[in-house]
């Protein structure tokens, strides 16, 4: 038995050097500026001996990418027992090793390149696995929880509030942020989150997700196959999207700032038990999008 995970037990770290640096330039005045940029760093995942993908990451947390990515492309199975991972940081591969011998050929034959703002791959046919999934009917989120979230995460200190060009997703429960993780892509946060969640034995029905990117179709998809029932993100919506989250049973709320919030799926989940007129707008400076980096 598992004791609860505290509040964020995992956070950015964004003096870590590795996942930054100081570049020289000059501005739109033609002044000699610095600014900090991300690290963006390739590593190569194998299964069992098997080449799988090649990732395009900040490079933290390689063993929850890893695990992550394989759960969500359903190359490993809830079930799957990992005799081993092994992350060799001068060659740039990382090696999980399972129990049970796998075998991925033709579901590699079959790309799908995805929304994520960093070029995702699915491998095999995006909706097979989703059908059969229930999402837990019990679950709720209590809109005090909501505007308790927000605040918690957007001023947390972050990557994207030092560098930007980054997105961050978060693992939560009720008003309590768990799992913070950031990513140049989406889709790598989101596969670190289910990489941390398989490893320590964390049980998704009661825990909502939280990101900074587009609700997606792949955002749904991801979402519904970890088994988390609710998705919130700060961003908007696409069509599919909200397809996706409304036959899989879903809740799916964007544009959530502030006091703020849209939902387009799973409303029967939402309660509302605070006054939103008791709550002030979020400030311009805690917004992400007004970061010091400036951009989104």
């Amino acid at each position: 038995m598992h004791e609860p995970l505290k509040e964020f037990a995992v956070r950015p770290t964004p003096d870590d050097p590795a996942l930054s640096q100081t570049v020289a330039g000059i501005d739109h005045e033609g002044r000699e500026v610095e600014t900090v940029v991300v690290t963006e760093k390739a590593i190569t995942l194998f299964l069992n001996g098997r080449e799988i993908v090649t990732m395009m990451t900040i490079g933290d947390h390689p063993f929850l990418l890893a695990v992550g990515f394989l759960l969500n492309q359903g190359m490993l199975r809830d079930d799957d027992e990992i005799t081993g991972i092994d992350y060799d940081e001068d060659i740039a591969t990382v090696v999980v090793r399972t129990a049970r011998e796998t075998d991925y050929e033709e579901k590699l034959k079959k790309k799908v390149q995805t929304s994520g703002c960093a070029q995702g791959t699915v491998f095999g046919d995006l909706l097979d696995e989703l059908e059969g999934i229930e999402l837990s009917k019990t679950a709720r989120l209590k809109t005090s929880w909501l505007y308790g979230l927000t605040k918690k995460i957007n001023t947390e200190p972050s990557l994207y509030l030092k560098a930007g060009a980054i997105h961050g997703c978060v693992l939560c429960q009720e008003d309590r942020p768990l799992v913070y993780m950031e990513d140049v892509g989406r889709h790598n946060a989101i596969d670190k989150i289910a990489g941390y969640m398989f490893l320590n034995n964390v049980a998704p029905d009661d825990k909502i997700f939280y990101t900074t990117g587009r609700l997606t179709s792949e955002m749904v998809i991801k979402c519904v196959k970890m088994r988390i029932p609710i998705l919130v993100s700060r961003s908007g919506f696409t069509a599919w999207g909200v397809d996706l989250a409304r036959e899989a049973g879903l809740t799916l709320i964007g544009r959530a700032r502030g006091k703020r919030f849209v939902c387009l799926s799973g409303i029967e989940r939402v309660e509302f038990d605070a006054d939103a007129d008791a709550f002030e707008e979020e400030d311009k400076k805690h917004a992400r999008k007004g970061s010091q980096a400036g951009d989104d």
